[in-house]
Parts: C-alpha cells; sequence; structure tokens
C-alpha cells in the first residue's frame, strides 16, 4: 500500500469508529428529563399516581384491606361496621386509572348493607357518600404533591 492509500485507509478507519461514538454520546444530552414537579409523581414502581395512592389507602384505613394492587390501582376493603351504628356496614373499592393526578383518574365505588332480623340487606349508598370519598383523596393527594414540592 502507497503512503497516500495507507494515511487516507487510517483517516476512514479512525472516521468510521468516531462517527458512531460521537452519535452515542449526543443522545446523553438534551432536555429528555421529566422536569422535578413531574417527577414525583410519574416516576415509581407503582401503576398509578403515588399520591392518589397514598392518600386513597390513608381515607380507607379505617376498614380492613381486603385486596390491594398497586400496579392495577385497586383497593378493596372488607365489610366495616362503625362502632356506633353496628346495624350497618359498607364495603369501598377505590380504583386508580391514570398516573396523573386528576379528578377523573379516581373513581370510588361503595356497598352498604343493613342489618334486619340477623340477615344482611343491601340498601342503597347516597351519591353524596362517595363524591365525599373521591374529593377526600383527592383533597389528601394534592397536598401531599405540595409537600413533595416544598420540600
Amino acid at each position: 500500500m502507497t503512503s497516500a492509500k495507507s494515511a487516507n485507509f487510517r483517516r476512514t478507519l479512525a472516521l468510521a469508529l468516531v462517527v458512531p461514538a460521537l452519535a452515542a454520546l449526543s443522545a446523553c444530552g438534551g432536555n429528555s428529563r421529566p422536569r422535578t414537579e413531574l417527577a414525583a409523581a410519574k416516576l415509581n414502581t407503582i401503576g398509578v399516581n403515588a399520591y392518589l395512592w397514598r392518600a386513597a389507602l390513608d381515607t380507607v384505613s379505617f376498614a380492613p384491606l381486603l385486596q390491594v394492587d398497586s400496579t392495577g390501582g385497586v383497593i378493596v376493603t372488607d365489610w366495616y361496621a362503625n362502632p356506633a351504628n353496628p346495624g350497618e356496614r359498607v364495603k369501598l373499592t377505590v380504583t386508580i386509572l391514570d398516573q396523573d393526578l386528576r379528578a377523573d383518574a379516581l373513581r370510588v365505588a361503595a356497598s352498604r348493607q343493613v342489618n334486619e332480623a340477623g340477615n344482611w340487606i343491601e340498601a342503597p349508598v347516597q351519591a353524596a357518600t362517595v363524591q365525599k370519598l373521591e374529593d377526600i383523596i383527592l383533597t389528601k393527594a394534592r397536598d401531599l404533591r405540595r409537600q413533595a414540592l416544598a420540600s
């Protein structure tokens, strides 16, 4: 190989090695990092919004838990009877539908039974009760988010 061809070959080889390395390094930069206020809610090991999840668990903690699925975002309580009113019991299902902290990312369903002559009979649940539970969970979730962003 002549010295001109050898120099050309070395230059081509160097470019063939350097160009992919530079391309790989350039992929490391940029603005692909999540913003701090979004990162706290979205970067977690559960499949749903962490603030909604913690607020929902805290809100229904008065009742024994029957099923808890953080990946699917489902919390189901067992039947709970208030000691002040033992003739009535409730069961709750909280479903978190999204990773965003939004009102439509939360659904609460409640079942109510009353005891009549030793038998538990299905009874209606007031819509305001379910709405109130959703409001409590959303308020707690927003408070948790505010606390996390302040620290």
